[in-house]
């Protein structure tokens, strides 16, 4: 019987910086998904967060098919009766571009009680600049 591997001490993650300009939204939010679960790494071990982050820059120059862009219907409910509310992609886009990518990397995730975690390690930023030059983060290179 062979012992499953779970990593000792404190396993520090990385930080990586991912330019989405001209990206599709589908296949960039499946690699940021991976990378948040840590499936790229030798020492991956499923249940357990290994501290990988993911910046994501130039949000607002997202790409996706044109027949998305029309269909497309963000929903969120406020909790209180009639209080759902509808935004079309196009209005999300120019009004919250982060949460564009936000919520297709979120639907990209397991479903369990890590998934808030791995997306506490998501930052998003609408233009080319953030704030965490000083994690110094590694350019993410889409194959």
């Amino acid at each position: 019987m062979e012992k499953t591997y779970y990593p000792k001490g404190n396993v520090t993650g990385e930080w990586y910086v991912v330019d989405a300009a001209g990206k599709s939204l589908g296949r960039l939010a499946t690699k940021i998904a991976e990378v948040l679960v840590g499936k790229h790494r030798p020492d991956f071990t499923p249940g357990v967060v290994l501290g990988d982050h993911v910046v994501v820059v130039n949000a607002e120059k997202i790409v996706v098919h044109p027949t998305r862009v029309k269909e497309k219907i963000y929903y969120r409910h406020s909790g209180y009766p009639g209080g759902l509310h509808e935004i079309d992609y196009t209005r999300q886009l120019e009004k919250f571009p982060d949460r564009v990518i936000r919520f297709a990397v979120c639907g990209m995730l397991p479903k369990n009680r890590l998934t808030e975690r791995y997306m506490d390690n998501l930052k998003v930023y609408a233009g080319p600049e953030h704030p965490h030059q000083a994690q110094e983060p590694k350019p993410f290179e889409m194959e």
